[in-house]
């Protein structure tokens, strides 16, 4: 009878072990696969904010890069923007646009935060603008820039 209890409690041991290697797995993959913002559709009034940045941004016309600046769009859950848009100086003091920027980053904010978002914790970096065919666009990743926020 004493073998027999040394088995179940030697089995019982590995049972536990395998259910807290698992749980813990599971936490780790939880951490992993949490839905992004990125991937989330923008809220309904976030869509209205995103359509009048964009009316705002326009064509984003340039004569030089001087004229060309950036400015994040969003909030990801952990902090930062979710991303940048290029827009031009040449017709645009970026009043507004600052003003709706912001204005769309908190409205993101409280959506996250009413629906329990998560998000990577990326950092998504300021890639700066630059004027190309008379159009304000972003860089590319790694050549650096400034915000104009």
């Amino acid at each position: 009878m004493a073998h027999d209890e040394g088995m179940t409690t030697s089995t019982t041991s590995a049972l536990l072990r395998a259910v807290c290697a698992g749980f813990l797995l599971l936490t780790a993959s939880a951490c992993g696969s949490a839905p992004t913002q990125d991937d989330a559709p923008p809220a309904p009034g976030n869509a209205g904010l995103l359509a009048q940045i964009q009316a705002e941004v326009g064509s984003a016309a340039c004569d030089s890069t001087q004229q060309c600046q950036t400015i994040a769009i969003g909030a990801k859950a952990c902090g930062g923007p979710e991303r940048y848009l290029a827009w031009s100086s040449k017709g645009n003091d970026g009043k507004k646009l600052k003003a709706l920027a912001q204005a769309h980053a908190e409205a993101s904010r409280k959506q996250q935060q009413a629906d329990g978002m998560m998000s990577t914790c990326s950092i998504v970096t300021d890639p700066g603008a630059t004027c190309q065919a008379g159009r304000c666009v972003l860089q590319k990743s790694g050549m650096g820039g400034s915000s104009a926020m």
